[in-house]
This record gives C-alpha cells, structure tokens and sequence, in this order.
C-alpha cells in the first residue's frame, strides 16, 4: 500500500504563517495591558476592571497594590495619615473592634511570628477605627475586620484606610447601616436568581425554610471569613472590586448551584440545608464560578430581580450610587502625573537656604513612598524598626 503524498500548495498560494513566536504568552500580555492602562492619560480603568475580572485575576500582590487604588478611584500620592494616638479614646466600637481583631489570628499568614502579627492587628484596631471616626454615618459590623485585614497584609495601613472609606461608603455601605435591613435585602437577592436558574432546587430550599442567613458571612466579609487559602481571597477581591456591588449575592447563588445536587440529596428540613451550605468547600472551582457569576449578572440583572415583590421596598445606597461612583473613576490621571504634580507641589513649598530641611524632605517622601506601596510585611519590619529608633522613625511618620 503506497503512502499518500503529502499535497503541495497550488501555485500562486502561501501556506499559513505561524505566529505563536510572534504572540505574547497570556499572562504577559495581561501585564502588559495592565500597565499601558495605568499609564494612559485618563487612565484606562476599562483595561483594569477586564484584567481584574479575567482568569487569574490581577496575578501578583505587586499588581494589585497599583491597580486595586484605581478601580475605587484613590490618589495614592494623597494618602490618608497614619491614625492619630487618641483615635481609640472614648470610641463607642472600641471594645467590640478589640474583641473581633484579637480572634482573627487565622486571618494571618501561616508562620508569621507572633510579635510581627500583633503589630498588624494593633495597625488592624486603628485603622478600623479611624475610618469610622472620619465617618460618623458608618455603623462597624462584625466581619468587617475579615475585609480590611486582607487589604492591609497587601497594600499597608495608610493605603488600607483611603481603600476602606471608598468602599465603606459605596460598595460597603449596606452593611454599615444601623440596622441589618438593607443587608437582609440584599441576601433576599438570592432566591429569585436561583428561581430562574433552576426552578426545582429553588423550591427544594423554599420547601425546607432555610432562608438565606447561611450566606450572610459570605457577603459581608466577601468571603474573606469563610475561605481559608488566602490566594482565593485575593482573587475574590480582584474580580468584587471591578464589579457591580451586589456581585458578591451572585457568586453566593452560583456556589449554592454548583451543589445542587448536594443540597437536593440531603433531608429537606432547615437544620440539614443550613449544615450543608453554610459548610463552605475549599476546593471550589473559584475562576469558573466567577464567570457563571458574570453571566448570571448579565442574563439576571438587579433591575430584573427588583420585579420580585420581595425586592420592590428597599433603596439599596450601593445600588443607587453605583453609576456615579463608576463614572468617578473613569477621571484619573497616571501615577506618573501624579507624582509630578506633588513634587512640584513640594519644590514650590520647598526652604530655599535651609539644607537640612531639604534633606529631610526627601527622606520623609522616601519613606512615604514605601509605605504608599510595599504590604505588611514591610510595614511591620518597620515597626520592629520603632523599638531601636523611635525618634528617627518618629520624625518621617
């Protein structure tokens, strides 16, 4: 049997070009677009939130430490200060903050040594605290530590803060009310998604009563309270930051879904479906259920749901103030912009015969820069710095 010849393009015709040697791997090409996009003039906040919400998310600490700051809109060259020493004086939420922060030793990294970790939590109690102090309309809820001790073991105290009052007050702001009404709400969300989605599992829950409290420590700590690899958090942040406000209720739904047959299988009672799902599985399929979370979204928006008679009563603030926070964020300038714009700022505001002055002018805007940028780590070494020379530290802070 005679092989086949292998046939010869026409005459005239090329044969196709491979290009991969000319392609970028994916994941390159995401940092590149990331940073054409933080350096776009606008920058191109678009360009984030695509890279924030697909697979892999924003990749490295070192990525979202420059791009989480855009996508709430925060000058990172204008940062917060550091919380003044009464901050803690006479504050109503104090002993319940103490009390919720010194539980949260799961929330550190495996492996941190004692004395760095205590550090952070004290950075934990002020920061919280602060936040409130500057915005007295904000009630603390328990939880809300979960969230802000996952920016602060990446972007720091002083970044965390100006982080935490944006979302506090848009994404956040349910759940800050004096009342947990508009937080129950917004879990009423839930079963009209499950509704048009699967029909039988939706009456299945209804028939049980379980109701929806099994995921309230999902949404109000995005899952940071509830998840045990810290990776998974980040990646959760990535795709919760870059989205609507009440993503977190979808990805709620879509991970109820994906045990369905779990959840059907199991006595239709409260306290059996309760057991279930308030179990959380560690091994979920994360970028998967993030993009049948954003199609669900698209196919199931709020406007659509709110026809629901469960849903018609409520103004939901994160809700009613997402559209115009979104658009706030679309006039940025660079950092690089932004930087030019402070030293020349400080040029201008700069001693002209006093040497020393200028000097240390410079180191404060060094050593405010690592603060701006680097994560807890960094900034419990300089803690640990304070003990051996507080009065040197204590002048650039």
């Amino acid at each position: 049997m005679r092989k086949a010849r292998k046939r010869l393009p026409a005459s005239g015709s090329q044969a196709p070009v491979r290009r991969h040697e000319e392609q970028l791997p994916l994941k390159k090409q995401k940092l590149l677009d990331i940073h054409q996009a933080l350096n776009s003039d606008p920058v191109d906040i678009e360009t984030l939130r695509r890279a924030a919400l697909s697979e892999g998310g924003l990749l490295t600490d070192d990525i979202r430490r420059k791009v989480w700051p855009k996508l709430l809109s925060v000058n990172v060259y204008s940062l917060p200060a550091k919380p003044s020493k009464d901050v803690r004086e006479d504050h109503k939420d104090y002993r319940q903050v103490v009390l919720d922060v010194r539980r949260s030793m799961r929330r550190f990294p495996k492996g941190m040594r004692v004395d760095e970790r205590e550090v952070l939590q004290e950075q934990l109690i002020d920061i919280i605290l602060d936040v409130l102090r500057r915005n007295p309309q904000l009630h603390y809820y328990q939880g809300y530590h979960d969230i802000v001790v996952t920016f602060l073991l990446v972007v720091g105290e002083r970044m965390t803060i100006a982080i935490m009052e944006k979302l506090s007050n848009h994404h956040l702001r349910d759940f800050m009310d004096p009342t947990m009404d508009n937080t129950k709400h917004i879990l009423n969300y839930l079963m009209p998604i499950l509704e048009r989605v699967d029909q039988e599992l939706h009456d299945f829950m209804i028939r049980s009563e379980v109701g929806t409290i099994f995921a309230l420590s999902w949404l109000i700590t995005w899952y940071g309270y509830v998840l045990s690899d810290f990776r998974h958090v980040l990646r959760l942040y990535d795709f919760f930051l870059a989205s609507h406000p009440l993503m977190a209720i979808y990805f709620a739904a879509v991970i109820v879904l994906y045990r369905q047959k779990e959840v059907k299988s199991s006595e239709c009672d409260m306290a059996s479906v309760h057991h279930l799902l308030s179990q959380m599985p560690q091994d979920l399929p994360y970028e998967e259920l993030i993009g049948r979370a954003q199609s669900l979204f698209i196919s199931c928006p709020p406007s659509l749901l709110t026809q629901s008679a469960a849903l018609q009563s409520c103004n939901i603030i994160a809700i009613s103030t997402f559209t115009d926070f979104q658009s706030s964020t679309l006039r940025q300038r660079p950092d690089s912009v932004l930087r030019q714009q402070l030293q020349e700022l400080h040029q201008t505001a700069r001693p002209m015969s006093s040497q020393p002055a200028n000097t240390n002018q410079l180191i404060k805007m060094a050593v405010w820069g690592l603060s701006a940028t680097l994560g807890a780590a960094a900034l419990a070494v300089a803690q640990t710095a304070m003990d051996w020379a507080p009065d040197f530290l204590s002048q650039l802070f």
